[in-house]
């Protein structure tokens, strides 16, 4: 106790005071440390924002080792920064490595800035999602699926082209780029289950689509519960898009809106006004109701 009691009064009670403050200003490279150093810390997270982190913060101490050496003279100084500066360029040099690696082709770099990048997933994430993919080409006016014949076993996203949704030869709705192809279909089945679309999906223009095999993404989803819990977010959003677009198309009389929120009400309150046949057949295909 006496020991600790002396070395305390010796650091704060007979420690010197400063009397009397240095004049002059130091000079403009430690200014310039200081600057990044504060610009430095203001970097974000992920990849980028760690490079961002890394270069100004190794400019900052390099700058900080040149004013030890250049002005200060002091050995300790100057060795503590430049060792802080090599650190922070082995950080840089390895995160840039990393990201360098992870490359993809044209249509997963849209989809990455486009869908997933705005959500927060980071690169390694979407790497995994992506190696389990393939980039599949759909030329103009071929099916991408026709009703009663064509088995659901994989699931796609649209990436460029326009895709037309159609049930016995009545248009439903469009499919437009970074939306689901099957999204209801896919959630309509259970991971053992097999079925058939009820609906035909025609390419109006030439289309491109990133396409998942169901056996093998259900394989990622048991791996990674976060990509689970990504993938039953963005086909649950797809299938209200889908949705709200049969809705919009789907009038009954001159005046009347048939909504799909509360199809019984409408029913109560207006039974003498006969169903259209477009709305007989948003009843009728089983994709898009029972979900």
């Amino acid at each position: 106790m006496e020991r600790n009691s002396s070395l305390w009064k010796n650091l704060i009670d007979e420690h010197p005071v400063c009397t009397t403050w240095k004049q002059e200003a130091e000079g403009a490279i430690y200014h310039l440390a200081s600057i990044l150093f504060v610009v430095g810390f203001m970097g974000g997270s992920g990849f980028f924002g760690l490079l961002y982190v890394f270069s100004l913060l190794g400019l900052g101490f390099l700058c900080s080792a040149v004013w030890a050496w250049v002005d200060v003279c002091a050995a300790d100084i100057f060795s503590w920064n430049f060792v802080l500066f090599v650190i922070c360029f082995m950080q840089f040099v390895h995160i840039a490595y990393q990201v360098r690696s992870i490359t993809f082709a044209r249509e997963f770099q849209v989809l990455y800035s486009s869908l997933f990048q705005p959500l927060g997933i980071s690169l390694p994430v979407f790497r995994t999602i992506a190696l389990s993919s393939e980039v599949v080409t759909l030329e103009k006016e071929h099916c991408y699926a026709m009703q009663g014949k064509t088995s659901i076993d994989k699931l796609s996203l649209l990436v460029s082209g326009r895709i037309r949704v159609t049930v016995d030869g009545e248009f439903l709705h469009y499919i437009f780029p970074f939306q689901f192809l099957d999204s209801p279909e896919w959630d309509s089945l259970r991971p053992t289950e097999e079925g058939i679309f009820q609906v035909t999906l025609t390419a109006e223009t030439d289309c491109r689509y990133v396409s998942w095999r169901r056996k093998k993404l259900y394989l990622l989803f048991a791996q990674h519960r976060y990509i689970s819990r990504l993938f039953s977010v963005l086909i649950g959003s797809d299938i209200a898009d889908k949705l709200y677009a049969l809705n919009d198309r789907v009038y009954i009389g001159k005046r009347y809106h048939y909504d799909i929120r509360l199809p019984n009400f409408y029913q109560m309150s207006s039974p003498e006004i006969r169903r259209s046949p477009l709305t007989q057949h948003f009843r009728n295909s089983r994709p898009y109701c029972e979900i």
